[in-house]
């Protein structure tokens, strides 16, 4: 019998060392989380179970800077929990209130008008912040107050910015409207300082893929007494997404079912290792590798070839760094070359920026020297191509690393 030979999609050539993972999500797994992983499952009655999803819910808690919110998590990814957020919130016909922020709050706002919701949006402006303009002048001809909810997402990983989270609960509150306020934390919680409380949000939603440095699939929202109290007088069918549900002390009623136990598992050791390093020296290392990532690409921008899509430099986000290309230069070739000859995985554009622009992620499990490995890859790859940038990128990061906080260890 002839064998076939294997699929394409592995190489069978040996490639030496680590390929370095730098998209925005999903991020590096460490060894630690990959252990917890492979832990065999457990009987639905083991106490121990019980103790891994409470340690899971207080250490996201703690995270979010809540006291009081419920947490519900779900085997599902960011959309799965903007999906609940939804249905628990809204009935088809009601309106929401989504602040553009460019792709991701235009993905939210297909997928909530996709369950008969009526989106209101604010226009997204290219390299910019959201409209707060445009926000202040929905809320204040909703004299009728039926605008349920705002919508905002904190960073926008496709375009790189980070938008001010607490100039929405101001305006709500000067407005006196009632509207809830949802927050998108999927790719800023474990990155940016968040206090949940102190921000007044009503629901956040999250996912394990980013800064929690776990893999794709457990999904969650925190939601606060106002917004439950919303959710129980919804009629919105629902079941599985449903926060009163999941409500309970019995695990397999949070999960509506076997709870997605590989998950909890490595979340609960992600949280551990957070918490390990302290949860202000992670934000610090975030911040010391997005300004040496930012330096790079400075210096690589001075040969005219390239530019920071996020304009404000306030606003660029300590997550990923999206960077948009001149006409002349395919960010999809440049990645292949990356990928395959310098063994560095960085993304691409998304919606209005595919083939415009590429990204590189800088959150979630890394150092100093892996940031550098993908920096030194990129370089190359702009080198192999031919793209005029300015020769310092790499030497300009190892400057801002060299100055940078002491890390632990």
């Amino acid at each position: 019998m002839t064998q076939t030979k294997s699929s394409t999609r592995y190489s069978d050539q040996r490639i030496p060392g680590n390929r370095f993972l730098h998209s925005p999500g999903p991020t590096h797994v460490p060894e630690a989380v990959q252990n917890a992983l492979r832990r065999q499952p457990m009987d639905l009655g083991d106490p121990r179970l019980d103790e891994t999803i409470a340690a899971c819910e207080s250490g996201l808690k703690r995270l979010l800077g809540t006291q009081d919110a419920d947490v519900f998590m779900y085997a599902a990814n960011g959309h799965g929990a903007w999906e609940a957020t939804v249905v628990n919130l809204l009935a088809p016909g009601q309106k929401v209130l989504i602040a553009g922020t460019g792709h991701f709050s235009e993905s939210w706002a297909i997928q909530t008008e996709a369950m008969g919701v009526t989106v209101l949006r604010t226009p997204y402006v290219e390299g910019l912040t959201i409209d707060m303009a445009a926000v202040e002048a929905a809320l204040r001809a909703d004299t009728q107050h039926d605008i349920v909810a705002l919508f905002v997402v904190h960073t926008d990983t496709a375009s790189g910015t980070t938008n001010d989270l607490q100039v929405f609960r101001q305006l709500l509150d000067d407005l006196a409207h009632p509207a809830l306020y949802v927050v998108d934390v999927v790719a800023t919680l474990g990155a940016l300082p968040f206090e949940m409380d102190a921000l007044g949000a009503n629901v956040v939603v999250g996912a394990s893929q980013k800064g929690l440095m776990c893999p794709p699939g457990l999904g969650f929202c925190a939601v606060d007494a106002k917004a439950f109290e919303l959710s129980e007088r919804n009629p919105t069918p629902r079941f599985y997404w449903d926060w009163r549900k999941r409500k309970s002390e019995l695990a397999y009623r949070k999960f509506c079912g076997t709870p997605a136990q590989s998950m909890v598992f490595g979340l609960e050791a992600a949280l551990g290792l957070i918490f390990l390093e302290g949860v202000d020296a992670v934000h610090a290392r975030h911040r010391l590798l997005a300004d040496a990532t930012q330096a790079a690409v400075q210096a690589w921008s001075e040969g005219g070839a390239m530019q920071f899509l996020c304009k404000p430099p306030e606003a660029r986000s300590v997550s990923v760094t999206s960077v948009l290309v001149a006409p002349s230069i395919n960010p999809d070739e440049l990645r292949r070359i990356a990928r395959e000859q310098f063994q560095v995985s960085i993304a691409g554009g998304l919606g209005p920026f595919a083939g415009r622009v590429f990204r590189i992620g800088h959150l979630g499990d890394l150092n100093p020297a892996m940031l550098l490995g993908c920096l030194g890859g990129v370089e190359g790859a702009l080198q192999v191509m031919g793209v005029p940038v300015g020769r310092e990128g790499v030497r300009r990061a190892v400057g801002v690393l060299a100055r940078g906080p002491a890390l632990p260890g």
